[in-house]
């Protein structure tokens, strides 16, 4: 593994370099997370895959900026990619990741080899933009404490509150650990998200949700790959929203066979 900077983020690249950059993968984490969010597919696929990690501006190490949105995340994930050589890439992402994801797709299809979508949504709905502005001014009035705690109630499963006691330290730590103005810049750019145009997505696409997922739920994702042509959907048993870290053997199994059809 290596750690670089890149535009001023902080990227972890893990795995085999070389010519054949058509077996990269370029994760993209969300609202609250960071490049660890995918610690557990770098431990199944950086053998066979050069795994790119940034952390998002904004998040993690990665310093806030002036005017983030989803165009600029989706932006700085292209340049990422240029600055590392990567002319084709399999893309994944995760809640705000997914977003950006689509958007990427869309705007750089070339790029964008096949798309796995972790959490999925289109964008969030309109009562959930007004909650997402509110905790942004939170963020910055009273830090990250209480809003880790309560992401760990109402966005995992119980299962994982009850049973995965390291699973629930991690996500509660992501998000206790994140710079409140960084945090509070993503949650305005999350609340400002437009809807991508998912019809015209033309690469092969993967969701994958938990069956106890209230953001990314899975009658929004049965929803969305109803649209994207060709999408395929798995649905995990007792998992919520942090798909990767409540469920890192099952979600990592969906993507090995995924991308085993895209060899």
């Amino acid at each position: 593994m290596t750690s670089q900077v890149i535009d001023r983020m902080a990227v972890e690249v893990d795995g085999p370099g070389g010519a054949n950059q058509a077996d990269a993968i370029l994760c993209i984490h969300g609202l609250g997370a960071t490049s660890n969010f995918y610690t557990p597919l770098c431990l199944a696929l950086a053998s066979r895959y050069r795994v790119v990690r940034p952390d998002l501006p904004g998040s993690g190490r990665s310093p806030a900026r002036d005017g983030l949105s989803i165009q600029l995340f989706a932006e700085a994930m292209a340049r990422v990619a240029r600055s590392l050589g990567l002319e084709r890439a399999h893309v994944i992402g995760h809640s705000l990741g997914s977003i950006i994801a689509q958007h990427l797709a869309l705007r750089e299809p070339k790029l964008v080899r096949s798309l796995a979508l972790l959490g999925p949504l289109l964008a969030p709905p309109e009562a959930a933009r007004q909650g997402l502005k509110d905790r942004a001014k939170k963020a910055r009035s009273e830090g990250m404490a209480e809003i880790a705690g309560q992401i760990l109630q109402a966005a995992t499963s119980a299962d994982t509150r009850n049973n995965q006691p390291v699973a629930a330290a991690l996500v509660r730590e992501l998000v206790m650990r994140q710079d409140p103005e960084g945090y509070a810049r993503s949650c305005e750019a999350l609340a400002a998200a437009e809807v991508a145009e998912i019809q015209h997505i033309a690469c092969p696409t993967l969701l994958v949700t938990g069956d106890e997922d209230a953001v990314g739920t899975p009658s929004g994702a049965r929803a969305m790959a109803e649209r994207i042509p060709g999408a395929r959907l798995v649905i995990l048993p007792r998992c919520g929203h942090w798909t990767m870290l409540e469920r890192p053997v099952e979600s990592t199994a969906a993507l090995k066979e995924f991308y085993a059809g895209r060899a």
